[in-house]
């Protein structure tokens, strides 16, 4: 997925982006900011590695967090809906997953739990991307983040 082709439609729809990353650390952020004039689709990025950090930058219950666990659709959809009340920003996508290595049988290596929140409204989905390794699974996230944001424009 091209980042510039996300910021072209973003500006064509007069749409400012927020990105609230876990898993991904920030690299949907930076593909988006890497290309020249994204200042002006680009609000901000909030990296919450952190249930903590989830918490209190960007609103996420903790009692989501006890009941369903950091990656799950709930807490993606509560990250996309914080950063987005958060933000400046017309559309917000969110990520929160277990790149790897580990994980266990019930949240294996490799799920990552997206958000997207638009006014009014948020869609979530899983991708299993499977034990790629680390670097595969957090890039194909960055990826998939960038498809759901074109996408919703």
């Amino acid at each position: 997925m091209s980042a510039a082709a996300v910021l072209e439609a973003a500006r064509d729809a007069g749409v400012r982006i927020a990105t609230a990353e876990s898993c991904t650390g920030g690299l949907i952020t930076a593909a988006l900011t890497e290309i020249p004039g994204s200042s002006r689709v680009v609000d901000r990025g909030f990296v919450t590695y952190s249930n903590a950090s989830k918490i209190a930058m960007l609103g996420v219950r903790p009692e989501t967090l006890a009941q369903f666990g950091a990656v799950s659709e709930e807490v993606a959809a509560e990250m996309a809906q914080g950063a987005l009340a958060r933000s400046d920003a017309g559309v917000a996508i969110a990520v929160t997953g277990i790149a790897g290595p580990g994980g266990s049988e019930h949240k294996p290596e490799g799920r990552v739990c997206f958000g997207l929140a638009l006014q009014g409204s948020v869609h979530t989905e899983t991708v299993e991307f499977g034990a790629l390794g680390r670097d595969k699974v957090r890039a194909g996230s960055v990826d998939h983040a960038l498809s759901l944001i074109l996408q919703a424009l």
